[in-house]
């Protein structure tokens, strides 16, 4: 009876720690203005204030307990645990906006998980959706359940609701409220990320929140594709057996193709948000890996993915066909799911070879995470092969790229890139989001500078990576579209997390600029990386794994290497120019150059020249367009960077590659005039 949240795991630090007494989801900044209240539930007044069951438990005003004031509203009776208390919100919250919803709960006895979720039907239709997830609760205090919701649809129902997750005992609410802070404008002054990374395409993991009002804006303005982030699961698609439904994910298809959106499919074949029946016998116990399971269950594979795959046809032109196979803690590498207990490897075949029957136009990728580990990444690369090897389609493997702004290094991602190039299949980055967490004891109420800093410079470094391979990478996804909304709010703890480009109120982090134009990050990072961080990989059943990063790796540090060191020219000018070498590795290097027109003119387009004495070349670069002749460079203005007021400046990064030595050049001309060195 309720939505799960995306279960996909990070690569966060350290083993999780026993729940918090109070767990609370920052739902804003701090400089945002003072929301605006819709709802307020107190229970004051000794009423139950418009609160009913779910079904047929009971609901009383109480002064046993009481969060604030004297009253609370207590739930008792409960015959399941996803019966609780529920309000009507329909005539409340407006399509489009985002609520903050707040309640406080407590056990009447004994211990629980307790959620916050929200009801809606359309066409008499039920739907699920998660605010908040599994919440320690006790009868020792009151917790606080704290999440965002955005109605993305017209509904003919909507209410809000508390459950437990597996307990029926009674519990208390208190003072609940829902508000929203008034939305701000996009910025469309700023360059669209799709325009600066033309490398590949550039796209976002959505739900319904993503396509309304200025969440529609943001994502029209900014990316090529997106991927639908619950709505083509199996949960979504076929609850029961061969009722299927598209009813969350055709409005995004539509609007991906008003759009002139590609979509990415996620995902046909997944170990979670699976219907218990899939894994139901004809007997009605749970499947063994006897040859009748075993024909029963790849029977009803074969039939989810020829009615799914169908439906969308040519809409679709990426599928994950399956997702999360690798357990590299198993000796053979193989996730022991009740997929491959039931077939063995048998389920990725078959979802391979029915997938390329109903969908022969597109690729078809096997995703996992945690790949730039390097006990994963191989086992995956000899699962790929084995398969490849017998004929199985597969067409391209997908890095989920769940990361955090310590772990991993460029160095192990480049590993993980470089793994499969012998393979000539695509690569994609499919789920990529940066936790500023580095622990899961770990919680901010707003995301500290230190962290949202790291987190540009992981950025910058990952996307210049992903851009020195532009044959291998065919698309780079984000796991969500701003901070307002993404699943690490509830996973693997709640608390609020800022992993995308942009913040809760849309607007661009210095993570954007990271991707787009690193010059523009506001203060120079630590001096270095850690070189022996420790990463754990946390699965759904809480085992921990844990490995340790090489030292080698490009560190996000903008100091000038030894062999790079200049001297400030002493020359008068129009113009001004500052070169420096922010990384450096064997045969490699990223540069930036800021140029500053010290004139009394505007500019209104530029080119910039400079000779590589040491025979360096350019091999990507952003914020320009680079020629190289020999050792001669001339590096053109972008479309949005031309014009440059006098006492403005602009920069441009790039990354190339080096022998020997890398000298920094000694002389530079702008349209034609030499210029200051700084």
């Amino acid at each position: 009876m309720r939505a799960l949240p995306r279960l996909a795991i990070a690569a966060l630090l350290v083993a999780i720690p026993a729940a918090a007494v109070t767990v609370t989801v920052a739902a804003h900044a701090a400089d945002d203005p003072t929301p605006i209240t819709v709802l307020t539930s107190d229970f004051e007044d000794g009423t139950v204030q418009g609160w009913a069951g779910r079904s047929a438990e009971t609901l009383a005003h109480s002064t046993a307990q009481a969060h604030g004031g004297t009253g609370s509203l207590l739930v008792s009776g409960r015959t399941a645990a996803w019966q609780g208390p529920s309000l009507d919100v329909l005539n409340t919250f407006e399509k489009g906006t985002a609520y903050t919803i707040s309640v406080w709960v407590r056990m009447a006895s004994g211990s629980d998980n307790a959620r916050l979720s929200v009801e809606r039907r359309t066409g008499g239709v039920a739907a699920y959706d998660q605010v908040v997830g599994n919440t320690a609760v006790t009868s020792g205090s009151w917790v606080n359940l704290t999440g965002r919701y955005t109605l993305a649809s017209d509904v003919e129902f909507l209410r809000v609701y508390v459950e437990t997750s597996s307990t029926t005992g009674s519990f208390h609410i208190d003072d609940v409220t829902a508000s929203y802070v008034p939305a701000l404008p996009i910025q469309t002054g700023i360059p669209s990320v799709k325009d600066v990374v033309t490398e590949f395409p550039v796209g976002a993991a959505i739900t319904g929140a993503e396509i309304v009002t200025e969440h529609g804006q943001l994502l029209n303005k900014h990316f090529d594709s997106v991927t639908p982030g619950n709505a083509l699961k199996w949960d979504a698609t076929e609850p029961s057996e061969n009722t299927f439904t598209y009813a969350q994910a055709d409005p995004l298809m539509a609007y991906a193709k008003a759009n002139n959106l590609a979509v990415r499919g996620h995902t046909l074949v997944w170990h979670n948000q699976t219907p218990a029946w899939v894994f139901t016998g004809a007997d009605g116990q749970p499947m063994t890996a006897t040859a009748e399971d075993k024909e029963l269950l790849l029977a009803r594979l074969e039939n989810h993915i020829r009615n799914v795959a169908a439906h969308y046809g040519t809409d679709i032109g990426v599928w994950d066909v399956v997702n999360e196979v690798i357990d590299e803690s198993q000796s053979d590498g193989n996730r022991r799911s009740n997929w491959y207990n039931v077939t063995g490897l048998d389920y990725i075949r078959t979802a391979f070879r029915v997938a390329r029957e109903v969908a022969p136009h597109a690729k078809l990728c096997i995703n996992d995470y945690n790949t730039n580990v390097a006990a994963k990444r191989d086992f995956l690369f000899n699962l790929v092969s084995t398969l490849k090897a017998e004929g199985v389609p597969i067409d391209c493997v997908g890095h989920q790229m769940h990361i955090n702004v310590n772990w991993p290094t460029i160095a192990e991602t480049e590993s993980m890139l470089t793994k499969f190039i012998p393979l000539n299949i695509d690569q994609q980055i499919t789920e990529m989001d940066v936790s500023i967490y580095t622990s899961n004891s770990e919680n901010f109420t707003t995301p500290p500078a230190d962290r949202l800093l790291k987190q540009a410079y992981v950025y910058r470094d990952m996307f210049a990576l992903f851009r020195k391979y532009p044959g291998e990478i065919t698309s780079v996804t984000l796991w969500g579209l701003a901070d307002d909304n993404t699943w690490l709010d509830t996973f693997p703890v709640t608390r609020k997390d800022a992993p995308l480009l942009f913040d809760t109120r849309l607007q661009a982090k210095q993570a954007y600029w990271g991707v787009v134009d690193p010059s523009k990050i506001e203060t120079s990072p630590s001096p270095s990386s850690p070189s022996a961080s420790v990463s754990t990989s946390v699965s759904p059943s809480a085992s921990v794994s844990t490995s340790v990063s090489p030292s080698t790796s490009v560190s996000p540090s903008t100091s000038v290497s030894p062999s790079a060191s200049v001297s400030p020219s002493t020359g008068t000018s129009s113009c001004a120019v500052t070169y420096r070498v922010t990384g450096s590795w064997p045969g490699g290097f990223q540069g930036e150059v800021k140029i500053g027109n010290t004139g009394t003119n505007a500019l209104t387009g530029w080119n910039l020249n400079w000779s590589f004495t040491g025979g360096q070349k350019i091999t990507q670069l952003w914020g320009g367009t680079p020629a190289q002749t020999g050792t001669a460079v001339t590096v053109t203005n972008a479309s949005w960077n031309g014009n440059v007021p006098a006492g403005g400046s602009t920069t441009f990064g790039f990354l190339g590659s080096w022998t020997g030595t890398n000298p920094v050049p000694t002389a530079f001309t702008l349209n034609g005039t030499a210029c200051a060195i700084l």
